[in-house]
């Protein structure tokens, strides 16, 4: 692994004079993403083909398909565990003395500021825009069935978690999977566990730090005028190299704050657009799951609602990616079984109350335009999907829903949008620093390098449009999730004799309240 270190050290000291001067050719850029597309592009083609004859990612699917089989595996654990999830959360079970960095909900807000973010606000629009107000429903399903998935995987990561002396921990995927496979005899631990940790810093470099820093300064621009990303790009790694040089504990500190504050100010305002146009809620869910059933004129009808619903929840929870799964291992606790409680409660917050809040208001606007005669929603075929008010998409489709009611909403959106970028980075900085040290090793050295990269890369992200580098990284997101569903399906014995104990004893009395 120290050849593996020092070859990875060598790469990219040899990239660096090319990075810097990304900042003043503009054909480097241009060079970085040619090279990109033309070795790369194959792969990202691949991850996210569609299924023959649909226009369904068959990666959505196999996240799909895995939340279903999990769901029933443990017995609808989503809904028998969901009171308990919010006890532990509030810190009901707590033993201040039990191994771990974090509380539960310090755990659960760190996960959730690495997928809360631009896939509840751009991504909501995305789904509805294309596949209708159904896609909202679909989207819930997928959601709520990803819950059993993120029970799963952050159960196992917390049980086959690595405890240091000082306190700290290290665990994920690639723990579970080269401890729960040799505990079963299996074969291949090793090599699945050395190729999800690849897949992770890719992903944590790319998806979940080029992209975040790019879509700010995008949203910054297009607010205050344009300006060169390196300035937005710097200020972003200075904040951020701040915080994630002091750990986990200093990550989970920030994101405590933060991810609540998002959190109840998008929702706060989705509130009182709702109570502003109460009288137009029922007729929304209405318009929802008649679209669910009927696609209410959209192109695929039904198919369309539906593939659309279950592609966007994917990407919005990230649940079977794996990524919860390392920030959650970090807990405090002596029970793996609690955190996968804890955890099951993401994709209802995420997929099932924010991006329902979002798709209601973008519904009750009436930025989706609708034949008044028939009321089927009008389709632009050139853009291939609904037409709206302005021509707008994503994002911007989101913002000018909420400008109906707040004319002031877009400033404030792209403050949110700046929080959502900084704290997914800062989150899935330390999910690719701990498949890092995975690869290479613990170390205050070692750790410390992966945070420079991390941060340099904040300012590439910022600063370049580096389209097929970000597509990339993206695919290397959803490649997590093929190794790590499948490890899954192997190890979820495991779990349903950790869920069986825990249980018995919960009933029994022997496990006890804190406070």
């Amino acid at each position: 692994m120290n050849k593996l270190f020092t070859f990875a050290m060598a790469v990219f000291a040899s990239l660096l004079p090319t990075l810097a001067a990304a900042q003043e050719a503009v054909g480097v850029d241009q060079r970085i993403n040619q090279i990109f597309a033309d070795y790369t592009g194959w792969y990202v083609s691949f991850i996210f083909a569609p299924l023959p004859g649909t226009n369904f990612s068959w990666i959505a699917l196999w996240l799909v398909v895995g939340a279903v089989v999990f769901t029933v595996y443990f017995g609808a654990i989503q809904v028998k565990g969901f009171w308990h999830s919010i006890q532990l959360v509030r810190g009901d079970y707590s033993d201040p003395d039990d191994a771990g960095e974090v509380s539960h909900f310090q755990a659960l807000a760190t996960a959730l500021s690495g997928t809360v973010g631009l896939g509840n606000i751009a991504g909501v629009a995305v789904a509805v825009s294309i596949g209708g107000p159904g896609a909202t429903f679909w989207m819930v399903v997928a959601g709520l069935f990803g819950m059993a998935t993120k029970f799963t995987e952050c159960t196992l990561g917390v049980k086959y978690r690595n405890e240091f002396p000082d306190g700290h921990v290290s665990g994920g995927p690639m723990y579970y999977i080269v401890k729960g496979f040799s505990e079963r005899g299996l074969p291949l631990g090793g090599f699945m566990a050395v190729l999800f940790s690849i897949f992770t810093i890719l992903g944590a470099l790319g998806g979940g730090n080029m992209f975040q820093a790019n879509q700010a300064h995008a949203q910054l621009a297009g607010v205050l005028g344009d300006y060169p990303g390196w300035i937005t790009g710097v200020i972003l790694a200075g904040v951020t190299f701040a915080v994630i040089a002091g750990g986990l504990k200093s990550i989970a500190r920030v994101t405590e704050k933060i991810v609540p504050f998002m959190g109840v100010f998008y929702v706060l305002v989705s509130v009182l657009i709702l109570i502003i146009n109460w009288d137009m809620i029922g007729w929304a869910f209405g318009q929802i799951f008649m679209g669910a059933f009927t696609g209410l004129g959209v192109v695929g009808g039904f198919t369309g609602a539906l593939i659309q619903g279950f592609r966007r929840a994917a990407f919005s929870n990230e649940a079977g990616i794996g990524s919860a799964a390392i920030a959650h291992s970090a807990v405090r606790t002596k029970e793996p079984v609690t955190e996968g409680y804890v955890a099951l409660l993401e994709p209802f917050i995420d997929t099932v109350v924010i991006c329902t809040m979002t798709a209601l208001v973008i519904v009750i606007s009436g930025v989706l335009n609708q034949d008044p005669e028939t009321g089927l929603y009008i389709w632009n075929a050139e853009a291939g999907r609904i037409a709206t008010e302005g021509e707008v998409s994503g994002v911007a489709l989101t913002s000018a829903a909420y400008a109906r009611a707040f004319s002031w909403f877009p400033v404030l959106l792209m403050i949110a949008v700046v929080l959502f970028a900084f704290s997914t980075m800062i989150s899935w900085s330390y999910y690719g620093l701990k498949a890092w040290t995975y690869l290479f090793g613990e170390g205050a050295v070692k750790e410390l390098v992966f945070k420079v990269i991390f941060c340099v890369f904040i300012v590439i992200g910022a600063a370049a449009s580096l389209g097929p580098v970000i597509d990339f990284s993206d695919a290397m997101l959803f490649s997590m999730a093929i190794v790590n569903i499948i490890a899954l399906y192997f190890l979820m014995p495991i779990v349903k004799r950790e869920l069986n104990s825990y249980v018995t004893r919960l009933r029994s009395g022997e496990i006890v309240k804190h406070k």
